[in-house]
């Protein structure tokens, strides 16, 4: 490397000074920013309007590259956007926009000043003029990144970055030879609430390292003494080219080894979370370490910036308190390189990859010296093609261009599909069905280049019916058999609606505690049951389940809201000194509510009308017990509409279903607690939520722990199933049954799990999950409890963000959907039909048209006694205690991923 010139090092050091590039003048800068929006080709999708209001304090930014046709390989394209705010803002969430069949590799900069005024640029003209930081990097299809609740990427303001600028690496351009124009980039969404903790990058990078030609293992180590304030490491990403086995990075701290993260750089280059929290003090050591080998190349290969080089790269994204927070760090030196002699052996053991899911790094993949056109000439066998999500995308992409009614579809993401307009479906019904059009083309076309690119439509086409039949894969489920006749007229849906968030219902920032339930009153008001000033954490409850803080006295402000469907007006509170720790909802067909208080270990009946107190009380106040006359922390009611059956699920530490008569007489129970072994037929850890299907005489429940939903029948008792989907991760939190259709939401994954926290829509009478669904606005942290109306609309209230969202849904609605900043908007048409093509059905998406505002900060700052106490915490509380499957021993049931334990200042 010696020999390498000296920009060409700081380019690979990304921080970017006017040192290596000419200065550009700050006025041809700012006669940039006047301009109100920028040129964009029409081919590209979602890019016309690159800033999106969310609400009053959030909105979107979709940073694209504007419809470029890179020429040569390993071209990097350069593009800038200024932050359209001054005042300060906090990005809290990334979306990549773009397909490894284009891009290599993706880098989102934080800067001041752009090194270009064009609307784009050769990178080679440099990045920023003054520093650059890095906010994100993308490549091989990562899944969108993450960042945990209270964690932001401080821009703007007096010491934020004013520009962003993105980076797209365009390695091996022969799918560009249709001369297709590419708007690859990433959306971001930014809030101006200030977070508590900041986000930073920390880019440990190899600049020396060389590569001997058949050399069978070489090992590139890195390692620094971290010099600053504490910072907590919540996500790494490790990034090589080809040559690269296994990348690891380690916290040193007196000579013990702390694993930060390992990982194949041949698999998905996305930020992963950290396995177990790792904060980082000041005198520790900071080292990384990266295997390649050279077997195969006839040279050595250095470390650079082309994809026939190689690059050894380690990204560590923390946070720290906003007092000391530090947006960047490098370390590029091995300060330390005796320390290695230590290094635990799993560092440089190669992780191994599957082939079909070898990263493709253009240029030196080791066909790429074969004859391309040949290749090309010679149709894989269907059974040797490896087909994914994203191909489909990139797909319609190359073969109609990223217009405005192209749809993206993500492998990581299947059922984030939208289809448009049947203008759409018939263009591409037409070029399907031109089977031929590979030889007409050809014949048309004397010149080469002319039977390349129909050659290449042709293996599109062929690609295009390959995919068809596989956007939709079929989830693992177990059901178990029905008896013959049952559910004959459940009615049957086919999956043609989607779930989308309302999003002008505004109130989802505004609420200040924890939202228990939601229920559904007869007139289809929204009814919410919050806990005011009290939280469930880990000092309220003994280990006898006896509650700790009964001193504080029943919560002083009314617990039970009622507010109007569609403008969000709050018609009604009642509820005010009755409950200590509110859990369950439930409205019956005469619009008397049924609620749990976990601390009371009570069951409720009130009549919303009255002033007189409950017309029921079930169990014994503040006695925890599993007899007949008591609970333990009953979680939810059912009352059937028909006979007037009252069924509670009892709870947190009992395992069963308690049955009452009308006037709450005890008449049955059943259920037990899961074996260790596996959970049977009836067996259950928390039963959480319940439903009732009256017209087929079953009770399902949310079995919470045991992520799975069992279904009973209300007569005998008798088991008639269980849903289950790996999709579910560990745990159902509640479910909802409407005609034909069971809502469900799942908990938010452990560490190194990779189910996200969604919900869920399934046909009833075969347990097939037909939609999944999230919010736009904000994120599910724990989605408590989930409503359904009949006309599809879907509210869900979540005990860690403090939020209500609401949802709708439609059927056979045909609608043009257009992306930006990753919202969806659509022109919805009436339609008398359904869209079908020659290759099968068309799923259609919706947006829903809630209104109004729910405003309980004002609502509750308007009574007297209303106090903030607990509302301003971050979600590292718990609550809802659970039962801990090893030991017996209590922890948080109301849990978020937790923040890694911050370390002490230094």
């Amino acid at each position: 490397m010696a020999g390498r010139a000296p920009c060409s090092l700081l380019a690979l050091l990304l921080v970017l000074h006017s040192g290596c590039w000419a200065f550009r003048s700050p006025l041809s800068v700012f006669k940039r920013i006047k301009e109100t929006t920028r040129s964009f080709s029409n081919e590209c999708l979602g890019t016309n309007r690159p800033v999106i209001p969310i609400d009053s304090s959030d909105f979107a930014l979709d940073i694209r590259m504007p419809g470029v046709t890179p020429k040569q390989s390993d071209t990097y394209f350069c593009m800038s956007m200024r932050l359209p705010v001054d005042e300060e803002a906090f990005v809290i969430d990334f979306k990549p926009r773009a397909s490894m069949d284009t891009v290599h590799h993706m880098l989102l900069f934080g800067c001041n000043m752009p090194s270009s005024t064009g609307s784009y640029w050769f990178c080679d003209e440099g990045t920023c003029t003054d520093k650059a930081n890095i906010l994100y990097a993308w490549a091989r299809n990562a899944p969108p990144t993450r960042l945990p609740k209270g964690v932001g990427f401080r821009v703007g303001g007096e010491t934020g970055s004013k520009y962003f600028v993105l980076q797209v690496h365009y390695g091996d351009i022969s799918a560009f030879r249709d001369n297709h124009k590419d708007c690859s980039g990433v959306s971001l969404h930014l809030t101006r609430l200030p977070q508590p903790l900041i986000a930073g990058m920390y880019l440990m990078m190899s600049v020396d390292t060389v590569i001997p030609a058949g050399e069978k293992v070489v090992n590139s180590d890195i390692s620094c003494h971290y010099k600053t304030y504490p910072m907590n490491v919540f996500a790494y990403r490790v990034h090589t080219h080809h040559l690269g086995k296994v990348v690891s990075g380690y916290r040193v701290r007196n000579g013990q080894w702390t694993m930060i993260g390992r990982q194949s750089p041949q698999l998905p280059q996305a930020f992963y979370p950290v396995e177990h929290p790792v904060d980082v003090s000041f005198g520790d050591i900071l080292a990384a370490r990266c295997v390649f080998t050279g077997e195969g190349r006839t040279e050595a290969t250095h470390i650079g910036g082309t994809s026939s080089d190689e690059m050894c790269n380690l990204y560590i994204m923390y946070y720290m308190e906003a007092k000391h927070a530090v947006s960047f760090m490098t370390c590029t030196q091995n300060v330390a390189p005796d320390t290695f002699r230590t290094i635990p052996p799993e560092a440089s053991i190669p992780i191994p990859v599957k082939s079909d899911v070898v990263m493709m790094h253009g240029h030196h993949k080791e066909t790429e010296n074969k004859d391309k056109t040949a290749l090309l000439q010679q149709p894989k066998r269907e059974e040797e093609e490896v087909l994914d999500q994203g191909d489909f995308y990139s797909l319609l992409s190359k073969l109609l261009g990223e217009r405005e009614d192209v749809v993206h579809v993500h492998k990581y993401n299947p059922t984030e599909k939208a289809e448009s307009e049947s203008d759409l479906v018939a263009e591409i019904a037409n070029v399907v069905q031109k089977k031929d059009l590979g030889r007409s083309d050809a014949r048309q076309g004397a010149e080469s280049g002319e039977r390349g690119n129909a050659i290449l439509v042709r293996d599109r086409i062929h690609k295009f019916h390959r995919l068809e039949s596989t956007l939709r894969p079929a989830e693992s489920r177990v059901l178990s058999l029905q008896h013959p006749g049952e559910g004959a007229w459940e009615p049957e849906h086919t999956g043609d609606f989607h779930v989308e968030e309302a999003l002008d219902w505004p109130g989802v920032y505004l609420l200040p505690s924890q939202v228990s339930g939601v229920a559904l009153d007869p007139n289809n008001n929204l009814v919410i049951f919050h806990r005011g000033d009290h939280v469930w954490d880990g000092n309220s409850f003994d280990s006898k389940f006896v509650y700790q803080q009964r001193g504080l006295g029943p919560i002083e402000e009314d617990t039970i809201l009622v507010v109007d469907p569609n403008s969000a007006a709050i018609l009604q509170s009642s509820g005010k000194s009755l409950f200590y720790l509110p859990h369950g909802l439930s409205v019956d067909k005469d619009g008397n509510y049924w609620l749990t208080d976990v601390a009371l270990h009570q069951v409720f009946k009130l009549d919303p009308n009255s002033k007189e107190g409950p017309l029921l009380i079930l169990g014994r106040s503040m006695q925890p017990g599993s007899d007949q006359n008591h609970f333990c922390q009953p979680t939810d009611v059912a009352v059937d509409p028909d006979t007037g059956a009252i069924y509670v699920s009892d709870g947190y530490c009992n395992s069963r279903i308690v049955q009452f008569s009308p006037n709450g007489n005890f008449l049955t129970q059943w259920g037990e607690e899961s074996s260790r072994s596996g959970p049977k037929p009836g067996q259950f850890s928390v039963p959480h939520s319940l439903a009732l299907v009256p017209h087929l005489g079953q009770l399902c429940v949310a079995d919470r722990e045991n992520g799975r939903i069992q279904c009973f029948k209300t007569d005998t008792k008798e088991f008639v199933k269980e849903i289950k989907h790996a999709s579910f991760g560990r745990n159902v939190f509640a479910i909802s049954y409407i005609p034909g259709l069971l809502f469900a939401v799942n908990g938010k994954p452990y560490f190194g799990d990779q189910e996200p926290v969604q919900g869920f829509v399934m046909n009833f009478s075969n347990g097939e999950i037909i939609d999944v669904f999230k919010p736009v606005r904000k994120h599910f942290d724990m989605p408590h409890d989930i409503v359904a109306s009949e006309d599809g609309t879907v509210y869900i209230g979540d005990v860690h963000t403090n939020t209500v969202w609401k949802f709708t849904l439609t059927e056979k609605i045909e609608h043009r959907s257009v992306k930006k900043a990753g919202i969806e908007v659509q022109e919805i048409k009436d339609s008398e039909h359904k869209l079908e093509t020659s290759s099968g059905r068309v799923l259609g998406r919706f947006r829903g048209k809630g209104s109004g505002g729910l405003n309980l900060g004002n609502f509750f700052a308007s009574h007297k006694g209303y106090s903030r106490k607990g509302f301003d915490r971050l979600s590292t509380e718990g609550s809802d205690q659970e039962k801990d499957e090893d030991d017996g021993s209590e922890s948080e049931e109301e849990y978020s991923a937790p923040l890694p334990t911050q370390a002490p200042s230094s």
